[in-house]
């Protein structure tokens, strides 16, 4: 019943949401209606119908222009929009007047759906910051408190499966954490006393006890939500341009009209009939619905083109950022690699035949959570081998597992857990090796020392490679931003070709190169697919997300790769500079209309019929022209 009502409410907010596009809808259906009424001669009924879809249609437009223009005491579109309706329907064109609002009215309803999504991925990200935490104080029972009444020095209790609540230091306990949250790093990391755990990362299996070196409000969590915030206020150069030649434009049209009401009845002679006809033809001629008309269709096609191949953009602005991107910066893991761990090496004793040992390392393994674990089980189901059961295990924390079977002692994990000098005396040099090429090596030791050597890697996507070759053929530069060591960032950069790499980046250290990339080069664009990718994606002229990434990467990433395909970013590249080309066509075509019936109109040589005609002509001609981003050929 609580999931039903959640249903409705979201239902009713979305209504609410898009009551702007709701509107537009409405009026267009009441000029139809009423250019219907005025075909079979019911004028009374047909002007009752426009002037009904100019309420409707016009109010949100009105009420946004009265108000802006009180608030920043400045005309704009929407005035002069209002104002050439309103002209249209004085002189007796009511249908042409219904029309040029409906075309307003819906384009701006479009705009306000595609840039409605503003900091929802900031919600997301709260839930992921624990609110309780358990304080622990002397020999007593651990207490449940707020994080938020937490204080530097104060010990929490951190049990397995829980989330970190505060940044801080191990003050007693091993465990291995998985801070993927934070650094983009896919595998956990042992954590001993003295080392440091940052909120909102998972403790995978012992019990920390924590000490806390920084409160709730200066957590690097809380600086990832800060960091969203402080990128998704930044207004865009685009927008600052637009906003500034809006007002010049509107005053300057209202300023030829106040002027074309007057001066040519003084000036050359004409009687006022003509001068005040010849002031409304401007009014509406000059009115920017082609203009308008210039970029909303085209921009909408290719996103319903990019949507069909697999590709979301949340707005027209970020198809136009794609057009200059110079600089793509991607994550490492689950974007240009699997994201978890798979084994590329297994080396087997000469004495023990290999499936057996296989099938006792899934068997020990299997009855372990870590990732590790998860993955060489993965890898032996494939082999088909048959596991062994009645295995007993120890799970040593931040170690590795002690295992008994038949009566032989066994043990698994890393080298120093197994015996250094054993580790490396049987991989005969290879542990360097497997080390350099960004490998994790888990070893198996039985009563006669190292048994098998299993070297596990997070592997590079099949089309990543393909994907980096096609955007540099673009002219786009990739560069590879990772939280993970300088080994095995080197190996994968080598792997996927790219331009460049920054190994063991913290969230905040991926928002500092892409600042700088943008400073350098322009437009910037970030792809990632975690909670610590949103700062960067945040911040980059254009963020992409992997499809299968986190909620929050997508609700912050204004394009979002659906079937995780790195290739759809060249595709996008090149749709959104074919959108650039037609928009580009677009706006000279009706700015030339526009210049040509305002001409026209001056020497008496365009009558409003026809005025109307070229106007709406030429937005109906941009609108076909936009159109054309539908087709599959980019």
């Amino acid at each position: 019943m609580k999931n039903s009502n959640r249903e409705k409410l979201s239902l009713n907010e979305k209504i609410i949401e898009h009551k702007e596009l709701i509107a537009a809808l409405v009026s267009g259906f009441i000029i139809l209606l009423a250019w219907r009424m005025e075909s079979t001669d019911q004028t009374t009924a047909a002007v009752i119908a426009y002037l009904t879809a100019f309420v409707i249609g016009g109010y949100a437009k009105a009420k946004e222009g009265i108000e802006d223009t009180i608030e920043n005491k400045s005309l704009n579109v929407e005035m002069l929009m209002i104002l050439a309706a309103i002209g249209s329907a004085i002189i007796g064109y009511w249908m042409e007047g219904a029309i040029l609002i409906f075309i307003f009215a819906l384009s701006g309803a479009l705009e306000t759906y595609a840039m409605n999504k503003s900091h929802r991925e900031i919600s997301s990200l709260m839930e992921l910051q624990p609110e309780e935490a358990w304080l622990v104080r002397g020999g007593f029972e651990p207490i449940k408190i707020s994080v938020k009444d937490l204080k530097v020095n104060d010990h929490i209790l951190v049990k397995p499966g829980e989330r970190i609540p505060a940044d801080g230091k191990v003050y007693k306990g091993i465990s291995t954490v998985d801070e993927a949250a934070i650094t983009g790093e896919s595998m956990p990391i042992t954590k001993n006393i003295d080392d440091e755990v940052y909120a909102g990362t998972v403790n995978l299996n012992g019990v920390l006890t924590i000490s806390v070196t920084k409160q709730s409000g200066e957590t690097l969590f809380q600086k990832i939500i800060t960091l969203v915030q402080s990128a998704q206020s930044e207004k865009s150069p685009s927008q600052q341009f637009i906003e500034r030649f809006e007002g010049i434009y509107v005053k300057g049209v209202l300023i030829s009209v106040g002027i074309m009401m007057f001066l040519p009845h003084y000036l050359l002679g004409w009687d006022w009939t003509t001068t005040l006809y010849r002031a409304m033809v401007l009014l509406v001629v000059a009115s920017p619905c082609a203009l308008v008309a210039s970029i909303m269709p085209a921009t909408l096609s290719s996103i319903s083109n990019g949507a069909r191949n697999g590709i979301l953009v949340k707005g027209g602005l970020h198809l136009e950022h794609l057009n200059t991107l110079r600089v793509l910066a991607v994550d490492k893991t689950g974007t240009l690699t699997q994201g978890t761990p798979a084994v590329t090496d297994f080396i087997v004793r000469e004495d023990l035949n290999k499936d057996e040992t296989l099938a006792l390392i899934a068997g020990i393994e299997g009855q372990s959570n870590h990732p590790l674990a998860q993955a060489i089980t993965s890898f032996a189901k494939k082999q088909n081998v048959i596991v062994p059961q009645n295995i007993i295990i120890e799970d040593i924390p931040g170690y590795g597992i002690k295992a008994q079977y038949k009566e032989q002692n066994y043990t698994i994990g890393k080298p120093d857990f197994v015996g250094k000098d054993l580790a490396v005396s049987f991989s005969d040099g290879a542990l360097q090796q497997l080390g350099n090429e960004g490998k994790t090596v888990v070893f198996l030791k039985d009563q006669n020392g190292i048994a098998a050597l299993v070297a596990l890697k997070d592997i590079v996507r099949d089309e990543a490679k393909k994907a980096v070759s096609a955007l540099k053929e673009l002219g786009i530069d990739v560069m590879m931003l990772t939280g993970d060591n300088e080994a095995t960032a080197k190996t994968i950069a080598n792997e996927a070709g790219v331009t460049n790499y920054v190994a063991e980046c913290l969230p905040e250290t991926k928002v500092e190169h892409i600042k700088q990339y943008k400073q350098s080069y322009g437009n910037v664009g970030m792809v990632g697919d975690g909670i610590n990718d949103a700062p960067a994606l945040a911040t980059a002229s254009v963020g992409i997300a992997m499809g299968g990434g986190t909620d929050v990467a997508l609700e912050t990433a204004d394009v979002v790769l659906m079937k995780n395909d790195l290739s759809k970013i060249a595709y996008a590249v090149k749709l959104s500079r074919k959108m650039q080309r037609i928009v580009k066509q677009n706006i000279i075509f009706s700015l030339t209309v526009i210049a040509i019936l305002i001409i026209s109109n001056f020497f008496q040589a365009i009558s409003l019929p026809l005025g109307v005609i070229g106007h709406e002509g030429s937005t109906i001609l941009v609108i076909l022209n936009g159109l054309r981003m539908l087709s599959k050929n980019v």
